[in-house]
């Protein structure tokens, strides 16, 4: 196959370095959506160049935590990158990110939109030039023309704005954030799967395309069925706590020594923790024989069930329940819920040697979350740790101000 950049690459060896083997990203984002979609591409075999502004990325400086001088933060989504520092308000940094964009395959970026343009950095600009470029765009409340373009995305204020916070936590509560930039991640998946998209049809056509995603319509396409439920009925869900608006039980309940969670999907399931818990009586209940029923009925049958989980320790409850095949887990705290995984054979954890001055010493290893994707043809690969600031400037610098076609950077 051979790349509108000039690189080749060997149909015979391609798979073994990854699904995305020979494919160059550009990723002029920052902060948590864009660096998640293009760690992902990396961890897919691309070869990712990571532009940063003198300063270097905002999460660079999010802490503590740190490790060694960097935050943990940035660590978290920056593997499998080289850091090049262009200083786009320069003559000489424009000029080496437009030839960067020149010779990509996909270009990720996330500045207020429009902003790029200004530096000749622009969809329409590139896609003259290079028209196989798949340009992803990730804005805050819309795309350039739109009336939300000028506002600043950050996830907080979209889950607040969305209404995320409004249906979480306690019920009757105040509005409650996710514990963690879940706008942020699916914003960053969203991206990753239209790229992929885009390749795709880049695939079949030769031609690139612009894709563009916001941070509040990926917020309101994850409520769900509680956007559904609010679009068909016309009524707003409230929060409610650990409990499901449309499932019961499907709650965390009481037990000897703490809460366990379970999450009774059907009315069979529902008969099997009955007997479970010793009361097949419960089950045969006309307030909780159906679903819909036993959400009508919830108050009593939650006091029911809680009567009976009071008899054992939640970890007694969850190898009974799981025996019989009732879903349910502990209350894991982050810790607990890697000991968990590992235990599961997930090998949920990735370990790499520490770059130099950054993350700790160069001996130091840095640890992060594995990629949830299991390829059998194609697998993920953890090549390089998350970079230093400007730590490859130098290396593609050079590459970039050699003529075309060169050599390909090594992906390695």
């Amino acid at each position: 196959m051979t790349r509108h950049d000039g690189w080749m690459d060997d149909p015979s060896t391609a798979l073994e370095r990854g699904a995305l083997a020979g494919c160059l990203v550009a990723d002029f984002s920052r902060v948590l959506a864009g660096p998640l979609a293009t760690m992902i591409l990396g961890d897919l075999g691309a070869t990712v160049v990571k532009v940063e502004h003198p300063h270097g990325d905002d999460t660079r400086q999010w802490g503590p935590p740190f490790k060694g001088t960097e935050s943990t933060y940035f660590l978290s989504v920056n593997r499998n990158k080289r850091s090049a520092v262009l200083d786009l308000a320069t003559p000489e940094g424009a000029s080496d990110a437009r030839r960067l964009a020149e010779r990509a395959t996909v270009l990720v970026e996330n500045f207020r939109p429009g902003r790029l343009a200004r530096f000749g950095l622009g969809y329409d600009q590139l896609a003259a030039t290079n028209p196989g470029l798949v340009y992803c765009s990730i804005s805050g409340f819309g795309g350039a023309g739109t009336p939300g373009a000028d506002l600043a995305g950050y996830d907080f204020v979209v889950q607040a704005m969305a209404g995320l916070m409004d249906i979480t936590g306690p019920e009757g509560g105040p509005p409650t954030k996710v514990g963690v930039a879940v706008v942020d991640v699916l914003t960053g998946l969203h991206a990753a799967v239209g790229i992929l998209a885009a390749l795709g049809a880049r695939h079949t056509s030769g031609r690139g395309q612009l894709v563009e995603v916001s941070l509040m319509s990926a917020a309101l396409a994850s409520l769900v069925n509680q956007a559904s439920a609010y679009l068909n009925t016309g009524t707003a869900p409230r929060a409610m706590g650990n409990r499901h608006p449309s499932i019961a039980p499907y709650e965390t309940l009481a037990t000897m020594d703490g809460v366990l969670a379970v999450a009774v999907g059907n009315d069979g399931q529902f008969r099997l923790l009955c007997k479970a818990i010793g009361d097949d009586a419960i089950a045969d209940d006309e307030r909780f024989v159906t679903n819909p029923a036993r959400v009508a009925h919830r108050d009593e049958l939650v006091r029911q069930l809680e009567t009976r989980l009071g008899a054992r320790p939640a970890a007694e409850w969850v190898a009974l329940l799981r025996a019989v095949g009732v879903p349910c887990g502990p209350v894991n705290d982050v810790a607990a819920a890697f000991a968990d995984a590992q235990r599961l054979g997930l090998e949920p954890v990735v370990e790499q040697p520490g770059d130099g001055d950054g993350a700790g010493d160069a001996a130091g290893a840095v640890r992060s979350v594995a990629s949830p994707l299991r390829l059998s043809c194609a697998p993920v690969s953890y090549r390089r740790p998350p970079p230093t600031l400007g730590r490859d400037t130098d290396e593609v610098v050079a590459w970039l101000r050699t003529p075309a076609p060169a050599a390909p950077l090594d992906p390695a």
